[in-house]
């Protein structure tokens, strides 16, 4: 029979193991929430979309293995301050809102990453097979500008779409520089200088910047003393 000290020993340790699991499942479980927690902080409250850091680390892994098939987008949608001028900024929300659920989904279900860069623009890293560029930008084009309703007043929007596709580009060009191109891309057919569908060429892609800033956005015609 054991001795009442060996007794006493076994039960404590056969305390302390059955608490070991009980202490790792409450660790995890309280990772997963911080996680959790994290990648609700880092999303954009209104359209629920990630911010240009998960899009740009998206968008550099592609590069690498993807390439053929890589394009990213920039789009802003226009006309929001008419709208939020004439119906306030509850309407101009509904809009950003839409318009962030309709990308992202859009760019879920072709292997990418659709991000809220600011204000009214998004940026979208995606996977397309090169010949069909121009059928799959027409047709998202039309799923953004469907109606809305807010509060009984008819919404329509208009979005400027801007595409850069990572093999008319060099090899050493990342995701800035993809982002680049995209954007000039898309500032080309806002202001209608080139069609709706425009595709970045190498000189949009390393069109030099203004204070960091694309040339034609507001602030880059400011000199620095």
């Amino acid at each position: 029979m054991p001795a009442p000290t060996a007794l006493r020993q076994r039960s404590r340790t056969l305390i302390i193991a059955a608490t070991v699991p009980l202490a790792l499942t409450a660790l995890l479980a309280d990772n997963v929430r911080v996680r959790r927690q994290l990648d609700a902080a880092r999303k954009d409250p209104l359209t629920g979309l990630p911010g240009r850091d998960a899009l740009t680390d998206r968008t550099e892994r592609l590069a690498r293995t993807r390439r053929e098939q890589l394009h990213v987008l920039v789009a802003d949608a226009d006309g929001l301050k008419a709208v939020n001028d004439s119906l306030g900024h509850a309407a101009g929300d509904t809009l950003i809102a839409a318009t962030g659920h309709r990308i992202g989904a859009w760019a879920a279900a072709r292997g990418g990453i659709a991000a809220r860069l600011g204000g009214d623009e998004f940026a979208a890293a995606v996977l397309l097979p090169p010949t069909a560029t121009a059928r799959e930008i027409a047709a998202l084009l039309k799923q953004l500008e469907q109606p809305l309703d807010h509060a009984g007043h008819p919404l329509h929007p208009a979005v400027s779409i801007g595409i850069a596709r990572a093999i008319d580009l060099p090899e050493t060009a990342g995701a800035a520089r993809l982002l680049r191109g995209a954007d000039m891309a898309m500032y080309r057919v806002k202001t209608r200088e080139k069609p709706a569908g425009y595709t970045a060429t190498r000189q949009d892609a390393y069109t030099p910047t203004v204070h960091g800033r694309r040339p034609g956005r507001p602030g880059t015609h400011l000199t620095i003393g």
